[in-house]
C-alpha cells in the first residue's frame, strides 16, 4: 500500500467507525438536544433522563428516538471522514526525531481537523438538530426537502446557521477527544499498566476520552443547539441569540452555571459509546488493513 493510499484509507476509516457509532449513540443523541431546549431561558428542573426517554417513547413512539439519524450520518460520512483522517496527516508534521508527538502537537492537530471538517459540514448537523429538536411530528420529510426549504426560506447562507458554535465545538472536541484517546493508550502501554496494544487499551483508552471530551464541550454545544434551533426572521436573524457570546451570557444569566451543562448526561452517555464504538472499530479496521495503530 503506497502512502498516498494509506493516507485516503485513514480518512474512510475514520468516517466508517464514526458512521457505526452514530447508529448506536442517535437515542441518547435525540435525549442530549431536548434536554438542551428544555427550559431554555429559565432556571427549570431538568427532565431526568428516564423520564425525559418515557416522555418522548410515548408521546412520540420509539422510532423517535431515532430522529435525525440520516442526517446524522450524512454528517459523520462527511465530516468525521475529514476530522478522524485529519488527524492523523496534520499530527505526522509535529513527530520530532524519536518519531513521538507531544501533547500539545496532538491537541493542535486535533483542533485544527475539527474546525476544518466542521466548518465545511456543518449545513448536515442544522438539520439533524433540527429533526432531532422537534418534538411535532417530523421537521423535514427527507435530507433532500431540508435543504430546499432551508434555502428557499433562508437563503444559501440559511444552511451555514450556527456554523460558529459548530466549528467551535468541533475544534474542541477532536481536540480533547482524539488527542486524549491517543496519549493516554500510549502511556497505558508505555508504563506498562497494559501491556498490549488491543482491545482492552482501547476501551480504557476511550472511556477516558469520551469523558474528557464531553466535560470540555457540554457549554459549546448547548449553545450550537440553541442557536441553530432558535426561530429566525425573515432577514434570517436570530430573534433570540445574535450571537454564541449572546447565547452562552443568557443562558447563564437565566438558568446559572448549570443551565450551561444541561443534558450533560445524555451528552456523556453519547459521547462515551459514541467514542468506544468510534476507536474499538477504528483501530480494527487499521489493523486487519495493515495501518499501525494510532
Amino acid at each position: 500500500m503506497t502512502s498516498q493510499e494509506s493516507i485516503g484509507i485513514k480518512f474512510l476509516f475514520g468516517g466508517l467507525s464514526c458512521m457505526g457509532a452514530a447508529v448506536v449513540s442517535n437515542p441518547v443523541d435525540v435525549l442530549k438536544t431536548r434536554f438542551q431546549i428544555h427550559g431554555e431561558g429559565i432556571d427549570s428542573k431538568s427532565l431526568g433522563l428516564v423520564n425525559g426517554t418515557i416522555k418522548i417513547i410515548r408521546n412520540e413512539g420509539i422510532s423517535a428516538l431515532y430522529k435525525g439519524l440520516t442526517p446524522s450520518l450524512l454528517r459523520e460520512a462527511t465530516y468525521s471522514t475529514l476530522r478522524m483522517g485529519g488527524y492523523d496527516v496534520i499530527k505526522n508534521y509535529f513527530i520530532d526525531s524519536n518519531g513521538k508527538t507531544n501533547l500539545l502537537s496532538k491537541v493542535t492537530s486535533g483542533a485544527i481537523s475539527g474546525a476544518l471538517g466542521a466548518c465545511i459540514t456543518s449545513p448536515t448537523d442544522l438539520i439533524k438538530v433540527r429533526m432531532q429538536a422537534s418534538s411535532q411530528g417530523v421537521k423535514y420529510s427527507s435530507i433532500s426537502s431540508a435543504f430546499k426549504e432551508i434555502i428557499a426560506k433562508e437563503g444559501i447562507k440559511g444552511l451555514w446557521k450556527g456554523v460558529g458554535p459548530t466549528t467551535q465545538r468541533a475544534a474542541l472536541l477532536t481536540a480533547s477527544q482524539i488527542p486524549s484517546y491517543d496519549h493516554i493508550k500510549h502511556m497505558i502501554l508505555d508504563h506498562g499498566i497494559i501491556e498490549v496494544d488491543g482491545l482492552q487499551a482501547h476501551i480504557v483508552s476511550s472511556i477516558f476520552a469520551g469523558l474528557i471530551a464531553s466535560i470540555t464541550t457540554s457549554p459549546v454545544d448547548l449553545v450550537k443547539t440553541r442557536i441553530m434551533n432558535q426561530p429566525f426572521d425573515s432577514n434570517g436573524v436570530g430573534l433570540v441569540y445574535k450571537s454564541s457570546f449572546d447565547c452562552f451570557k443568557k443562558t447563564f444569566q437565566s438558568e446559572g452555571i448549570s443551565g450551561l451543562y444541561k443534558g450533560f448526561l445524555p451528552n456523556w452517555f453519547r459521547i462515551g459509546p459514541h467514542t468506544i464504538v468510534t476507536f474499538i472499530l477504528y483501530e480494527y479496521l487499521r489493523k486487519v488493513s495493515g495501518i499501525k495503530p494510532i
